[in-house]
C-alpha cells in the first residue's frame, strides 16, 4: 500500500471519512473478474468477459496495523484514525470506512504501511486466463464530510 494524504481546507472542523468499496455497474466489476484490455482477446471483446472467471468478493484486503496518520505543519484538531486494523475488504459491494476524522483540519498523511498491508487471497483453483486477458477490479474511494 502506498502512502496517501487528505487535505481538509474547509475551515469548519466538521470531520470527514474515507471509504472504499468495489464498484459495480455497466463496464465495472466489484470483484476481480476476467477482463480483456484490448479490442479483442481471441473470441472475447474488450471489457469484462461475460460468464468469465472471477475471484470471490473480499479477496483484496487492507490491514492498517503499523500505519499511522500525521498532520503537516498547520494541521489542527484530532488526528484522523485508520479503521482497518482488523483488516478491511476493498473488493466488497458494501463501503468500508478506511479513515475517520472527527475534528481535523489541514493536510494529513499516512506512513508505515508494510509489505503485508495489502493482501490478495487467490484460491488454489484460480484459472489461468487466455493470453492478453487479466483479472481486474474497479475500486471506488470516496472522501465525504462527517465523522
Amino acid at each position: 500500500m502506498t502512502n496517501f494524504a487528505v487535505s481538509d481546507t474547509r475551515l469548519v472542523k466538521s470531520g470527514w471519512n474515507l471509504t472504499v468499496n468495489g464498484q459495480s455497474g455497466t463496464g465495472k466489476s466489484a470483484v476481480f473478474a476476467q477482463y480483456c484490455p484490448k479490442a479483442s482477446c481471441g473470441p472475447d471483446a474488450e471489457g469484462y468477459v461475460t460468464g468469465g472467471h472471477a475471484l470471490a468478493a473480499n479477496s483484496l484486503r487492507l490491514n492498517s496495523t503499523g500505519a499511522s496518520m500525521s498532520g503537516q505543519l498547520g494541521s489542527t484538531g484530532s488526528t484522523p484514525q485508520l479503521q482497518c486494523a482488523a483488516s478491511c475488504a476493498l473488493d466488497s459491494a458494501s463501503a468500508v470506512k478506511v479513515v475517520s476524522a472527527e475534528t481535523s483540519e489541514g493536510t494529513w498523511t499516512t506512513t508505515g504501511w508494510s509489505a503485508t498491508s495489502l493482501q490478495l487471497s487467490a484460491p488454489t483453483t484460480l484459472k489461468a486466463l487466455p493470453s492478453g486477458e487479466v483479472y481486474r477490479v474497479n475500486i471506488l474511494w470516496t472522501l465525504a464530510s462527517g465523522p
